[in-house]
């Protein structure tokens, strides 16, 4: 029995000693973007630039752990903006609508974020109902849902929730904390504790996962979960930092997400992954981004930027599979 379990941690190992060099070249790229953007355009580094860069990728960057984790397991999940969306419409008008004092909403809207990812785990975990078409449904119900509650959009939020967006910390803004204390943990969690690290087991060889006794269900259960979870309350601090809610909150945030995890080193094949690299992909991503606005590039070309890059990624992706 020991055999085995030895050999599959050396796997484990392998593979994270090849995501460190992944991340530590993604790390390179991030830099000389930066340095070479700033010589071009000095504007590309003011601090008022980078503070927005750094508030888009707080969000972003949440959304992409539960999303990191989700690829390793060979899952996926394009529901992540709606939920965003739902979760800060449905606390929202839980503080304005209904007088709920603000961390009851808080918690309102951090269940909304579990609920919809247990539906889809359900769905994918027990019905074994394809990924993509299971959160596809649920991306467009849930955005139909936000526009029906929502209305026009929400506003006037007790200042005690505000603080979650736009408080600071030895002049850091929260929600950039908790992006950052999100990824650190996560980061350590995927890497050292027993259960998450059986994600790599599973979008290696699910199969092969079942016959070695990890409950594949439950694994994917939490994953989708988890990553309502973390959608929800990137959800709650969008709304806090923006003072409203509104019904296009979210909108094309997945799209960004799954990019950045990919870029980032993980895989649609599943059983490869980070954290760390879904969060220097999504630096990345935003950097992009907000060049395309220094740039003064007409704003649709975001899409084809995002989608050319997506494309891109999932061709070279490929390509690293068919050398191993």
């Amino acid at each position: 029995m020991a055999a085995p379990k030895t050999n599959r941690t050396m796997k484990t190992n392998a593979r994270f000693k090849l995501a460190a060099s992944s991340e530590l070249g993604l790390l390179i790229i991030v830099v000389v973007y930066f340095a070479a953007m700033s010589l071009y355009k000095p504007e590309f580094c003011r601090i008022d630039i980078v503070k927005v860069m750094l508030l888009t990728l707080s969000v972003n960057a949440i959304i992409a752990c539960g999303m990191a984790i989700l690829l390793v397991s060979g899952g996926f999940d394009l529901s992540v903006g709606s939920v965003l969306g739902l979760s800060g419409m449905v606390a929202a008008l839980g503080m304005v609508r209904y007088g709920m004092p603000f961390y009851v909403a808080l918690l309102l809207g951090l269940l909304t974020g579990a609920v919809v990812g247990a539906l889809n785990g359900f769905v994918i975990a027990r019905l074994r109902i394809n990924p993509f078409i299971t959160t596809l449904g649920s991306m467009i119900w849930v955005r139909g849902l936000v526009k029906v509650i929502g209305g026009s959009g929400v506003y006037g939020f007790p200042e005690a929730f505000k603080w979650l967006g736009q408080g600071m910390v030895l002049g850091v803004q929260m929600p950039i904390i908790f992006c950052l204390v999100i990824v650190a943990v996560g980061e350590f969690l995927l890497r050292k504790s027993r259960f998450l690290r059986q994600n790599f087991y599973v979008g290696g060889n699910e199969r092969s996962a079942i016959l070695s006794g990890i409950p594949v269900a439950r694994v994917k259960m939490f994953n989708y979960i988890l990553s309502g979870l973390l959608a929800g309350f990137a959800g709650l601090l969008t709304t806090a930092r923006y003072g409203n809610a509104s019904v296009t909150a979210g909108t094309g945030v997945e799209l960004q997400v799954v990019t950045a995890v990919i870029i980032g080193g993980a895989s649609l094949s599943g059983g490869k992954g980070s954290i760390l690299g879904a969060f220097l992909g999504t630096l990345l991503m935003v950097m992009i981004v907000t060049s395309i606005d220094i740039l003064r590039v007409q704003a649709d070309w975001h899409d084809f930027v995002v989608g050319a890059v997506l494309l891109t990624a999932v061709i070279l992706d490929n390509l690293r599979r068919k050398e191993r």
